[in-house]
């Protein structure tokens, strides 16, 4: 498996301990660390999950995979962050590392909900999340076919503000200059669109979400084998 824009790879080390062989797939060696630095942790406490967990740095257009290498590549919340102009590349990198009856499993947020409207605050994501839709419903142009689509709602509990800026930060480290000067509006659409938690100061959100399994085509599109 292929875990495509990895972060701290929660997922792979998920995946590795249930027996699963994960290669996690990062950017750069700064969005790496934090998983490297779990990854030192298991091989101290859990040699298995060490071995089945590898990590890479490279960009969703071009993994640094070979071809027919993997079984199942993911795309976990990540696909919306490739530049809208890439999202056909990538979706064609995930189709070109994938062996004979191998799945492309893409989950992503959708632009709406009340967990939306806060995080807009910070960063407007409407256009990237539109366009990664977009991009799988034009999954044929990479060789790639729906096989499956499921809508369903996650719901998100953040402790309090501080909590909610390092959620926010761990994407994306730019954004931290952008919530402190907003911090006065962010903190009271924390309160107005959150809905009171277990815990005092919690905050509950809810975050839809739209799931797809898509496979090799039988028959590439026009253009899913680039010049």
């Amino acid at each position: 498996m292929v875990d495509i824009g990895c972060g701290g790879g929660a997922l792979v080390r998920e995946l590795a301990a249930r027996g699963a062989r994960v290669v996690g797939v990062e950017v750069s060696d700064e969005q790496l660390a934090l998983a490297l630095a779990r990854a030192d942790t298991d091989a101290g406490t859990d040699a298995g999950t060490a071995t089945a967990a590898r990590y890479r740095v490279g960009r969703a257009q071009a993994l640094p995979l070979d071809d027919a290498s993997v079984d199942v590549a993911i795309f976990m919340r990540t696909l919306h962050h490739v530049p809208p102009p890439d999202l056909l590349a990538a979706l064609r990198e995930a189709r070109r590392v994938l062996r004979p009856g191998g799945v492309v499993y893409v989950t992503e947020p959708l632009a709406e909900g009340d967990y939306y409207a806060l995080a807009s605050l910070v960063e407007d994501e409407v256009e990237v999340r539109r366009a990664a839709q977009r991009a799988l419903g034009e999954a044929s142009r990479a060789g790639l076919e729906r096989v499956t689509t499921v809508e369903y709602d996650v719901g998100v509990s953040v402790r309090d503000l501080p909590s909610l800026r390092a959620r926010m930060v761990s994407v994306d480290p730019g954004r931290a200059e952008i919530f402190d000067a907003h911090r006065a509006r962010i903190a009271e659409a924390f309160e107005r669109l959150g809905r009171p938690g277990e815990l005092p100061g919690e905050r509950r959100f809810t975050v839809p979400m739209r799931a797809d399994v898509l496979r090799a085509a039988a028959t590439q599109g026009g253009d899913a084998d680039p010049a």
